[in-house]
């Protein structure tokens, strides 16, 4: 080929050189006309010449091999923020991943107190007890996770930031007239958020801010969760109030989440207290809530962090997974709990130790019905001298029936029992103490239909009939709106509001609620 490229380049320096001839030859009054014939025969000649030479090389070029694809980069190697092919959102970066992901959850409810009749004194509750529409946000977030490779390290670097995304609501504290708490919700990271390192070899050590093991164990068992009879109206909740109490997410916390091993795994969390009180009477360093959800003197109580406050917090759950089989037990221990609170005089024997155990079953049938069942024991470890007022140790019960129906629908139903506890701090129109009747049943109904893989409806119907002293609420565990037992009361001890000197709780209530919403999950 390269002599065929020097023939070329010689037959074309010789017609240039003939051209320059040829325009000399006519620039010239003495050049004869047959010397002006002879250059331009000449020059024809190299012409034909140099067009031969080109054809044999386009024929050569037309049958060459073509040239070898270039190898793709390698796996791994990305641009910085290239999409990653799927239905998720996720983009790949130098040496990682991030994915933006969310929940969007809102409902239009209408729910009942259910305290019609009740009276103390002949005074019945404040303000509007019986059924009122709401627009509630259940369950709402955004968030980004992702991780990073660390060279030669062993374990890649991961992270999460999430936050909850109040749809029907204005952001800010979250206040009631019985419940203050000064975190923002749908502030930055509100939700589970970390930093830690990952491997699939030995697992995931993280630090931050999670739902805890005892949570996220039996999550999968909760068909109803965010929406009205939500199994944490009782599972996990203590008290009966809307703070969940064993079903939390956990501030300021170290925890370690094992590998899948042969189906069997292991996680385990430390919270320590960061508390400068003994009693963890004080707010944690670093928080601006009370470790019990709330800030002092929340709801009409004296102003310290004495309303279920507590030191440090362990959480632990193990788990096994077989195909459509899901077995798991979780236990969580709150140390030194001040409930002083719940006595008209202060007593330090009311700072006490909090634990719950529970086990759990789920399991799928060919048929597309999916059973799980809950075994949960809570304990509160007060003397016998304070038995009278320990609501806080009972048991409680959790059955959930699911039958998927075709491809786009299913049905839900679940039942929660919470027995009875020793004693009783009493309420608004309760005495209290020991063998108060503080027993509750809650009954739900649900129907789903999935659009496709992000979009979803449902409605559904809920109750929960309290026994005589029991005040059990109607919605805790992720809805924005929850109806509970307090009436319109609010906590004004200077006579100026008419419905103050609150709140006030009204046990034995038959709270009933119906809600449609729609979800879109990305």
């Amino acid at each position: 080929m390269r002599m065929k490229v020097n023939s070329i380049a010689r037959a074309c320096a010789l017609a240039l050189g003939t051209c320059g001839i040829v325009m000399s030859g006519t620039a010239s009054a003495q050049s004869s006309n047959q010397e002006l014939k002879q250059q331009v025969d000449m020059l024809k000649e190299q012409l034909e010449l140099v067009r031969g030479q080109l054809d044999k090389v386009v024929k050569q070029l037309a049958t060459a091999p073509a040239a070898p694809v270039t190898a793709p980069a390698a796996s791994g190697s990305h641009d910085f923020l290239e999409r990653k092919a799927g239905d998720g959102l996720t983009f790949f970066t130098r040496g990682g991943e991030v994915s933006i992901y969310g929940n969007l959850d809102i409902s239009v409810d209408a729910a009942t107190k259910g305290l019609d009749g009740m009276t103390v004194g002949g005074v019945p509750p404040a303000g509007r007890s019986g059924w009122m529409p709401d627009i509630s946000t259940n369950l709402s977030y955004i968030g980004v996770r992702g991780f990073q490779t660390l060279g030669t390290f062993p374990a890649n670097f991961v992270y999460q930031l999430e936050t909850q995304i109040d749809v029907s609501a204005a952001s800010g504290t979250s206040g009631s007239n019985s419940n203050t708490s000064s975190v923002v919700k749908g502030g930055l990271t509100s939700r589970n958020s970390f930093i830690g390192l990952a491997s699939p070899a030995w697992g995931a050590i993280k630090i931050g801010k999670t739902d805890a093991p005892y949570k996220s164990s039996t999550a999968s068992m909760n068909p109803f969760s965010g929406m009205l009879g939500d199994y944490s109206v009782v599972m996990g909740n203590s008290g009966g109030d809307n703070r969940v109490e064993f079903g939390t997410r956990l501030d300021h916390s170290l925890w370690y989440e094992s590998p899948n091993m042969g189906g069997f795994s292991v996680n385990a969390l430390v919270s320590p207290g960061q508390n400068r009180g003994y009693d963890a009477s004080n707010l944690a360093a670093g928080e601006g809530d009370c470790s019990g959800g709330n800030i002092p003197g929340s709801g009409g109580t004296p102003v310290a962090c004495n309303d279920g406050a507590y030191g440090a917090a362990y959480s632990l759950s193990a788990g096994y997974r077989n195909g459509p089989l899901y077995v798991t037990g979780a236990y969580e221990l709150h140390r030194g709990v001040n409930r002083t609170s719940d006595l008209p005089a202060f007593d330090p024997t009311d700072v006490a130790n909090e634990w719950a155990a529970k086990i759990g079953a789920q399991y799928r049938f060919p048929t597309g019905t999916t059973v799980s069942a809950i075994y949960e024991k809570l304990r509160r470890n007060v003397p016998e001298a304070l038995a009278f007022q320990n609501e806080r140790s009972r048991n409680g019960y959790w059955l959930a029936v699911s039958q998927q129906i075709g491809d786009n629908d299913s049905a839900h139903f679940g039942w929660a029992h919470a027995g009875q506890s020793p004693g009783d701090p009493g309420q608004h129109n309760t005495p209290g103490g020991l063998a108060s009747d503080n027993a509750a049943n809650m009954f739900t109904l649900a129907w789903k239909h999935q659009v496709d893989k992000q979009l979803s409806f449902y409605a559904d119907f809920a109750e929960t009939l309290n026994h005589s002293s029991a005040h059990y609420d109607l919605g805790a565990g992720g809805r924005g709106v929850t109806t509970d037992c307090h009436d319109a009361s609010n906590p004004d001890p200077t006579g100026f509001d008419p419905n103050g000197n609150g709140p006030h709780c009204w046990a034995g209530g038959k709270l009933k609620g119906i809600s449609v919403g729609m979800k879109y999950a990305f």
